[in-house]
């Protein structure tokens, strides 16, 4: 199988990261979400990849620039819908804390008994003081309302994989701007006398991120080339493979930056510190990385019980 990207995949990363460098500076991203942010969006083709006779391969590449740019929004729960949607997993009764609740048409909830479409009216919810991605806000409902039912448990089960698998993409996308942004800042700030690039110990570091990011993407890149041929591998355990890969890479990449930085990746006028807690909220979404390691585990072998 081969991973590396085609010529129209290339062309394909070119133009969205163009486009989002272009319309979506850093000062508009911190100012989070909004209608025209998604209206832009839709306008590029983003959310109806599918639908336009892409791939999930190629789905994977725009979500990844998507997660490099630090794009917030409800954008994998938005992908194949004509409106502002997001997907959770959880059940009638159950209290949630739901993200962007402000900006959502409706919300998807996830269980072994289907798909449900709640009016995000409907929903109440207080408002969390301190979210822990401040470009991410999130609110508090106590009783989930039971929605009406949409779809089967197994096209739960099918919409639950394909989300988990483009924010495995996203969650690549911010491993692999945490890479650039380190080594450029490592070549600039001098210390001593000379860049701290320089300096073994930060090299180890800068490509140490760079490894982790790279196997992420070959594995999110694996999941979804099987996710488009299923005969080509097990299509399960690629998709766990890649949301743990993915999710470690985001999260020990920030943490590495922000030692880069000197702990300025964790101040507010340094963008590290966004990339971060994103990474921190998007291993939530779909399973974290025990859960799917968990997953993993019960898929392998179990050995033959001894005969004594």
């Amino acid at each position: 199988m081969n991973f590396d990207l085609t010529d129209d995949q290339v062309a394909l990363r070119d133009g969205i990261r163009s486009l989002l460098v272009g319309r979506f500076s850093m000062e508009r991203v911190r100012e989070g979400f909004d209608r025209s942010m998604f209206d832009e969006l839709t306008e590029a083709g983003v959310f109806s990849l599918r639908a336009d006779g892409f791939s999930w391969a190629d789905s994977v590449v725009v979500y990844e620039e998507l997660g490099r740019a630090c794009i917030p929004g409800p954008l994998v729960g938005s992908a194949g819908a004509d409106a502002v949607v997001d997907v959770i997993e959880g059940r009638s009764g159950d209290a949630v804390w739901i993200e962007h609740l402000a900006s959502l048409d409706r919300l998807l909830t996830l269980s072994d008994d289907g798909v449900r479409e709640i009016p995000a009216a409907s929903l109440i919810g207080a408002e969390a003081d301190w979210p822990l991605d401040p470009l991410t806000p999130a609110h508090r409902v106590d009783s989930l309302p039971e929605g009406e039912l949409i779809g089967t448990a197994i096209e739960a089960s099918k919409l639950r994989n394909e989300l988990t698998l483009l924010t495995s993409a996203q969650q690549v996308g911010l491993a692999s701007a945490l890479v650039d942004m380190s080594v450029g800042y490592a070549m600039t700030r001098e210390q001593f006398g000379r860049p701290i690039g320089s300096f073994q110990a930060v090299k180890h570091m800068c490509a140490e991120m760079a490894v982790k990011a790279e196997v992420a993407r070959a594995a999110v890149q694996a999941a979804a080339c099987i996710m488009d041929d299923p005969n080509t591998g097990d299509a399960m355990r690629s998709l766990h493979g890649a949301k743990i890969v993915a999710g470690e890479a985001a999260i020990m990449n920030g943490r590495t930056a922000t030692q880069v930085y000197g702990g300025m990746g964790f101040t507010w006028e340094v963008d590290v510190h966004l990339y971060l807690k994103r990474a921190w909220v998007l291993e939530t979404r779909f399973g974290s990385a025990d859960t799917h390691a968990d997953a993993v585990a019960e898929m392998l072998p179990q050995p033959e019980p001894s005969q004594h």
